[in-house]
């Protein structure tokens, strides 16, 4: 196989993608495939430090929190069709999904939450019916600490609900705030504990952790910088605390290729919950349908060929990951910049298309 080309023509799609975008100050990527014998780590940007740099991963965070879920199911302590009135206090269930005057708050389950069908409001990217916006309150008071309950109890008072439970789709992470707190309920431990004892140090992964933590061990790069537009927020107390279970990890390139490499060799979870994970779904945007806290990017005829088939998760911060199993290939990375999602995808893709191109060539030379 032509490795040496292909990593070459990687190398430059990414440096060229952040080098022409003046709002990405720092890009990592990382592509692995043991099939192909394909392995490498960069990082790009004015203020990358080094390609194992830790980065905020964002809304990949949400198959993390899936991950434990499925761990629960396994165990007996929870079901998927378990209504999360069940565990939650009533504080925060008064009022929670009000939709057109009726209450909905009892027929919410927490398939529900994890796959964002719930019909619930998502505090991140939701208008408010008044006042700011959360991006516009982190911005302003950077010093603030929120709590769930308190972004709970913040959506409740200033945004709308959707649909009923089941009936449609809708980006929430006010519903995985939720699913935090009731991972919490139900292990008795705090969400950072539940991740580092099940996950993070079962696979070795030493320097990630939640965003509020320590990792295993001190990575000898500092957290890589994250921005709104040109604002560099990573060490506002506001963004910090606001996270949660939703996007509150902190990784690597490398620590993330060890979660990944774990799901699909059925090493955290059983095979037949991760194809639970991957098969009820909702619709996220065109060809991506939506898990319990997975992407699956899927084939549709012309418009998505059967070539970039694919699944993970990525992040509003375009942080992505992702395996494609056509070239047996990891494909990893972040950009780094808040509403990038998109283009993180993107990027992905088209990576994936040039593996793809690349293996299909050795192939038919072999």
């Amino acid at each position: 196989m032509e490795k040496t080309k292909v990593q070459l023509d990687i190398e430059q799609l990414f440096k060229k993608s952040v080098e022409k975008d003046p709002k990405v100050s720092n890009a990592y990527l990382r592509v692995y495939s043991k099939k192909h014998d394909i392995d490498f780590n960069l990082a790009a940007g004015d203020e990358a430090i080094h390609a194992e740099q830790p980065f905020f991963i964002a809304s990949i965070s949400k198959l993390f929190t899936s991950v434990l879920f499925g761990q629960l199911i396994e165990q007996g302590l929870v079901s998927y069709e378990d209504k999360i009135a069940n565990y939650l206090e009533p504080d925060i269930l008064t009022n929670l999904h009000i939709y057109k005057g009726k209450d909905y708050t009892n027929e919410i389950k927490i398939k529900h939450l994890l796959n964002n069908t719930s019909g619930l409001h998502d505090f991140f990217e939701d208008k408010p019916q008044k006042g700011k916006t959360i991006v516009e309150l982190i911005l302003d008071e950077p010093n603030r600490t929120w709590t769930p309950k308190e972004i709970i109890q913040w959506a409740k008072d200033n945004m709308k609900t959707h649909f009923p439970p089941g009936e449609g789709f809708h980006y929430s992470d006010t519903g995985y705030h939720l699913l935090g707190l009731i991972l919490e309920k139900v292990t008795g431990q705090s969400y950072h504990e539940v991740l580092s004892k099940n996950i993070l140090e079962p696979l070795g992964m030493k320097h990630s952790h939640f965003s509020s933590f320590r990792p295993i061990e001190d990575s000898p790069y500092e957290v890589a910088k994250m921005y709104f537009g040109h604002t560099e927020i990573s060490n506002y107390q506001s963004m910090r605390s606001m996270i949660f279970a939703g996007g509150g990890i902190v990784s690597t390139t490398g620590d993330l290729l060890k979660f990944m490499k774990a799901l699909v060799n059925h090493q955290l979870v059983k095979k037949e919950t991760i194809e639970t994970m991957k098969k009820d779904c909702g619709r996220f945007f065109f060809g991506i349908d939506y898990g319990y806290g997975v992407m699956n990017i899927k084939t549709i005829p012309i418009f998505m060929p059967a070539k970039y088939n694919s699944w993970g998760n990525a992040g509003s911060t375009g942080s992505f990951m992702f395996y494609h199993p056509a070239t047996d290939a990891y494909i990893i990375g972040s950009l780094n910049q808040s509403g990038y999602g998109q283009k993180g995808i993107r990027l992905m893709l088209q990576i994936a298309d040039k593996l793809y191109k690349t293996t299909r060539k050795s192939a038919v030379v072999v």
